[in-house]
């Protein structure tokens, strides 16, 4: 194969990538890697769309064989260790960034990226002597000084992190991660020092510059495309669809699958407390946020949601493998609770493929819930990109909630909603109920969840450590005159979920 034949079949395979066409680059890089087994980069993608189908062991195979072929690739074992990162295996990520700090002693970014890994686990002083060791080959490093300033709220030293971030802030930073990421920080430490206005300064100035290099209109067309079919697909079912679904796909023809449950709701709104204290309980095996569904399942019915029923049964095969496969043990001994916020839109998927689900709605107070979005720090993505003004986070509330408000009209569903405000006022109380609706009792663990030492990937992930408090309850009210535009849109959500105005 000459080379610009080989560079089309790369860019064959990389543009499935992009399209998240997983099985299809999953069969070129096979191909590739067969005909071209000494390049790393080709071995490097292969594990990429591997990981995206679920197929760990090949993933874990691939990458392993593009290391082996550069070992002394600083970028490379780092690409490696956040595909890592990205399945959800930070053991392996930590490896491959320690290694990549062991090939070059002055390297700053594979030790940040491991300081960071190592900061979601709450090992902060592992983390603080990484940072410490950058700081030490460049003083003035940004990376470096804005994890500091990281650690310092972590470790509850406000006055040093906000001592930190200002000097960040009034530098010329060069680094567009930290340019913004330190406003975002600073603005948490002034909301929790109760300086609301100084607040959501930072945060406007932090959402401008996320703003400036991109233009966003792309990706909130593409936004809204996406919700107007699934709110038009969700609202135009009859209430009688889940029985005509279980007439066409019934209980002895589906492929028998583990106990499962959905959690969701709109992000924010208590989702991450309540998966931790479901999965402190030894038969529920729960996932914080996996990729399964949106990889697996969801692209499947890109073109028709009229699926044969030996597609469903591939299709809950394969999910339910991959999650058993994420658990380390293939057997199906425990309750598996995916929990995933942004899936409550694809609601009637969901129910299509696994039609025995229980699914569990997490509600907060809508203000609160938009309120909190504005304050996180994400990806920018279609999304997103709703999360960098309140009148789009209003918007992105909106749609999220219709879908679930339409589809909990529907018969024979069995679904179950659960207020954060009585979760933080009585865990024992609603944890014990949510636990009985799925079909398990309270066990005594699920009082300490907050003891448990787990990775998280959501944004909330050191919240969720601590004991329940509830100075999130009505937080919104502090910053009234910044939520006044969009309060007139939330009220109605307000009034149909139970929340006074």
């Amino acid at each position: 194969m000459k080379l610009p034949v080989l560079q089309q079949r790369i860019e064959e395979a990389r543009q499935f990538l992009l399209t998240q066409d997983f099985a299809q680059a999953f069969s070129c890089y096979a191909r590739l890697t067969r005909r071209f087994p000494g390049h790393a980069v080709l071995w490097f993608e292969y594990g990429n769309a591997a990981s995206r189908l679920g197929q760990r062991a090949d993933a874990i195979r691939a990458w392993d064989k593009s290391i082996a072929l550069e070992p002394n690739n600083v970028e490379l074992l780092v690409q490696v260790g956040h595909q890592y990162l990205g399945a959800r295996q930070s053991q392996q990520a930590q490896g491959c960034f320690s290694r990549a700090a062991a090939v070059d002693a002055k390297a700053i970014n594979p030790r940040i990226s491991l300081a960071l890994s190592l900061e979601r686990q709450h090992r902060l002083g592992e983390a603080r002597a990484l940072a410490e060791q950058c700081l030490a080959i460049d003083a003035r490093d940004e990376q470096a000084r804005y994890v500091s300033a990281v650690l310092d709220r972590r470790e509850g030293l406000l006055e040093s992190a906000e001592s930190r971030l200002r000097e960040l802030i009034q530098s010329d930073l060069r680094h567009p991660y930290v340019r913004y990421a330190c406003r975002y920080e600073l603005a948490q430490i002034l909301d929790r020092t109760e300086r609301f206005d100084e607040a959501m300064k930072l945060l406007a100035e932090a959402k401008q510059l996320v703003r400036a290099p991109v233009d966003i209109n792309p990706l909130l067309n593409t936004y809204d495309h996406t919700a107007e079919n699934a709110l038009r697909f969700a609202s135009s079912q009859p209430r009688d669809v889940l029985q005509r679904w279980a007439k066409s796909f019934p209980s002895q023809k589906r492929e028998r699958i583990p106990p499962l449950a959905f959690l969701g709701g709109h992000p924010r709104s208590g989702t991450t407390l309540l998966e931790q204290i479901l999965g402190a309980h030894p038969g529920i095996a729960a996932f914080d946020e996996p990729l399964f569904f949106s990889d697996l399942v969801g692209p499947a019915f890109r073109k028709t949601f009229e699926l044969p029923n030996a597609r469903l049964n591939a299709l809950r095969r394969s999910y339910t493998c991959a999650m058993l496969s994420d658990t380390g043990s293939p057997s199906a001994s425990k309750l598996l609770l995916d929990k995933n916020p942004s899936l409550t839109a694809q609601l009637p998927i969901t129910l299509r493929v696994f039609p025995e689900l229980r699914v569990i709605i997490a509600l907060r107070d809508p203000r609160d819930v938009v309120l909190s979005c504005y304050f996180q720090n994400l990806l920018l993505n279609a999304t997103n990109a709703n999360f960098l003004s309140f009148e789009r986070l209003a918007k992105h509330y909106g749609d999220l909630m219709d879908i679930w408000l339409a589809a909990r009209e529907w018969e024979g569903f069995s679904w179950l909603e659960t207020r954060y405000e009585d979760i933080v006022a009585n865990v024992e109380h609603e944890g014990r109920r949510v636990t009985e609706f799925i079909g398990l009792d309270w066990h005594e663990r699920q009082k300490r969840f907050h003891e448990q030492r787990n990775q998280l990937h959501s944004p909330t992930y050191h919240d969720v450590t601590q004991p329940v408090y509830n100075r999130s309850v009505g937080r919104w009210r502090s910053y009234e005159k910044h939520l006044s535009p969009i309060l007139p849109v939330l009220e109605p959500y307000c009034l149909r979920l139970g929340y006074a105005i």
